[in-house]
């Protein structure tokens, strides 16, 4: 396994496409990836689990679309507006 903290934090958009590629890559040839991260989008963008928590509690976890269609993460975490 690998773990990631806050990997898309404070890059320019090239270097994130190259660090996602580089977890999908990974992710294919069956190593398991931890991210941390709070840049929903690119990290949603790689993932196939998904867990938001909230005040110390895992508030909803799954697939992207479920997380993202979930009205208490929407009013809570992500946003009303919140688009992939």
């Amino acid at each position: 396994f690998l773990l990631l903290d806050e990997p898309f934090t404070g890059i320019d958009p090239i270097v994130r496409e190259e660090i996602q590629e580089i977890v999908l890559m990974l992710k294919d040839r069956g190593i398991g990836i931890l991210i941390t991260d709070h840049n929903v989008r690119e990290t949603l963008e790689v993932t196939d689990r998904a867990y938001i928590i909230y005040e110390g509690r895992i508030l909803i976890s799954g697939e992207a679309q479920t997380l993202i269609n979930d009205p208490e993460a929407r009013r809570i975490y992500l946003g009303k507006r919140f688009r992939m």
